[in-house]
């Protein structure tokens, strides 16, 4: 399996750095986290070591997928991925929902989607490819990254901003009076994919998926690393 999954004889392991509650990197351009120490984990049953290619934003793992540049990846498993990914099953979950401002006459979820309102999203985020499904009414306004996010709805006061709860709840402690929505519009499978094409890889992963939820190594992962706001997928 091993010439399946590493090629190149090291297991390349594709990373979201984006996404700050499975992965932070360090001033020394290492990273830690629960996507590290799963990299980690996934290269040690196979014999080999693991090759860490880093990327700002999940899109561009994405799009790296085809071009060979890495074997495995920790990434969000929507649709639009699957045509050049095969994913697992989630072995994490985040819900996104929805911060207004002060003031706002916005009070559900159910509210977001009108005409004029305007949301701020992080291009081509797990959620961003959500919203772009659904949304039918208001308008998706994207910047870079989720502090990019962060900041449009800021400069350009906008109605919504949309994100990670647990991120959500940084920015509500920044901006008083502003207000978290009830309720989640979806919530993130945090999965690991293989470029297609690598017989047998996508089984693989599967497997370990199943018994790294089952054996609770991803709970203690969470508990470890202390990170609030995800749960082990079910």
């Amino acid at each position: 399996m091993v010439k399946t999954l590493a090629p190149t004889g090291r297991l390349r392991v594709g990373v979201n750095t984006g996404n700050f509650l499975l992965v932070s990197k360090e001033g020394d351009g290492r990273i830690r986290g629960i996507v590290h120490d799963l990299g980690q984990e996934l290269a040690k049953r196979l014999g080999t070591s693991a090759e860490f290619v880093l990327y700002p934003q999940a899109g561009a793992v994405a799009d790296a997928a085809m071009a060979g540049a890495w074997d495995v990846a920790f990434i969000g498993a929507e649709p639009q991925r699957a045509g050049e990914i095969d994913f697992t099953e989630a072995y994490i979950e985040i819900e996104a929902t929805y911060l207004v401002p002060a003031g706002s006459s916005i009070r559900s979820l159910e509210e977001v989607d009108r005409k004029g309102v305007r949301i701020a999203v992080a291009a081509r985020s797990a959620y961003d490819l959500w919203l772009s499904r659904n949304i039918r009414h208001a308008t998706l306004l994207r910047a870079e990254g989720i502090e990019g996010s962060w900041q449009l709805f800021l400069n350009e006061k906008l109605d919504v901003l949309s994100g990670l709860k647990p991120r959500l709840l940084m920015d509500q402690a920044k901006l008083p009076g502003s207000r978290i929505l009830e309720g989640r519009f979806t919530a993130v499978q945090q999965a690991i994919g293989a470029p297609k094409g690598r017989p047998g890889a996508a089984d693989y992963l599967k497997a370990f998926v199943a018994e790294i939820k089952a054996s609770g190594l991803v709970a203690n992962l969470i508990r470890r690393h202390n990170v609030n706001g995800v749960t082990v997928a079910s």
